[in-house]
Formats: C-alpha cells, structure tokens, sequence
C-alpha cells in the first residue's frame, strides 16, 4: 500500500466517523426535544380534578373497630351491588333465606349496630352491618371472620363524606341527573355509576370506546363511553 493510498484511507475514515457522530448527536437531540414536548403537552393538559378526590378511610379491623361506622352518615358507592336480609334485634340475627333487595346509588343510611353472625357459609362468619329502612332493620355483609380472622371491607362500599361534597367541582347539571338516577351524555363513568349503580364492561379491541352494562335495579342499561364520556344510553333487555 502507497503512502498516499493510506492516506486517502484514512481521511475517509475520519470522513465517516465525523457523518457518524453528527448523526448521532442529530438522533439523540431529535429523541430529547421529542421528549420534552411530550412533557410540555402533558403539563399543558387539562388536569382531571377527580384524580384529586382522596375519600377517607375507616380501616376496621375487628368487630370493635367496625363499630366505627354507626358514628355518621354512610353513603354507598356501587348501588345494585350489596344484598341486605331482615334483622332481628331480638335474635341479633340476619334472615339469610329471604333477599331483601340491595343498596341504591349513593343510598345515605346510617348503620345503628355491627355484628357477627352465623354464615350460611360453613367455616365462616360474617360481619353484618345494621340499618333502619321504612321502619324495619336490615343487614347486610361487610366482612368475614374466618378462624378467628377478621377481613372486612367496609371502605370499599362506602362514602364517609358527602360524595356532594367530594366532587363538588361537578356541575349542577350533572348532580340533578345523578340525584334523579339518569345517565346523560357526556358523564363519565364514576357519574354514571353515582347515577345507576354498578356496570360491567363488555370486553373490546377498541381503545376509545367502552360498553357497559347497567343493571340499574331492574331497569337495564347499556352505556357506550369514547374518551371517557358517554356518548350513547340505550335500554338493554333484561336478563
């Protein structure tokens, strides 16, 4: 190989090495500007105040700890969704043959005692809340006591604070047709469930629309969601 041979090659090395560096600095300040525009738009995004709402929690633990829920108002998260039975204040037992219908949507009820009973599960008992309606007591499950050990779940069935109050940035419009138990275009799906009770999805490959359905007490609905807000509500056929 001729010195001068060499020397061409070499200069096309550092020829190529240069292309490639700028390059790679092209490609990495492109990868950084994209990412601080991503940041900025999601900065400049309007936030969801109800990602804000931080309902309080209870945390019972025990039967004694559960006693907790008779000392204010409850309000009830899923309406349709929890069984009550008659009670007994004389027996201080539920009637576990007879349903007596579930908990509305939002239903306010005021819990007067907390106690165990028999399951008609065998190996368990359950914890039983105890509330007046229309004059008579009523029960319904809370929690589990299962050899000795208490699961109770009464913070994922209720509201302590007025959900009035939680979601309060809501607008009037949207209250009255939660209060009047209809679900309107436009609502998202936690005021629909605030409205009618709870849903169940149907299962989708699309992204930007979700159908739910609604038993909403006897009165089916199916609610199709795009980007979150409702867009169609139909009557479904009961099942």
């Amino acid at each position: 190989m001729t010195p001068e041979l060499k020397g061409r090659i070499q200069a096309f090395l550092v020829i190529l090495i240069v292309v490639a560096g700028v390059r790679t600095g092209w490609i990495l300040w492109q990868r950084h500007s994209d990412e601080n525009q991503s940041k900025t738009q999601k900065q400049n995004a309007p936030l969801n105040p109800d990602y804000y709402v931080t309902p309080k929690k209870l945390y019972p633990y025990d039967l004694k700890s559960a006693k907790q829920l008779t000392q204010q108002p409850l309000w009830v998260k899923e309406g349709y969704k929890y069984t009550c039975y008659p009670y007994s204040v004389a027996t201080h037992h539920a009637d576990f043959r007879h349903e007596a219908g579930t908990l509305g949507p939002l239903e306010k009820i005021n819990i007067t005692d907390v106690v165990l009973d028999t399951s008609p599960e065998k190996g368990q008992r359950q914890v039983m809340a105890v509330f007046e309606r229309d004059g008579r007591h009523y029960a319904f499950p809370i929690g589990l006591n299962v050899g000795g050990e208490y699961k109770i779940y009464s913070d994922e069935i209720f509201y302590y604070q007025d959900p009035k109050e939680l979601y309060k940035h809501w607008p009037a419009d949207i209250w009255n047709a939660i209060d009047s138990h209809q679900v309107k275009p436009g609502m998202n799906e936690l005021q629909a469930d605030f409205a009618v009770g709870m849903g169940t999805p149907e299962s989708s490959g699309d992204s930007d629309s979700k159908v739910v359905n609604y038993p909403n007490g006897g009165k089916p609905l199916t609610v199709i969601y795009r980007d979150g807000r409702a867009t169609q509500i139909k009557p479904a056929t009961p099942s």
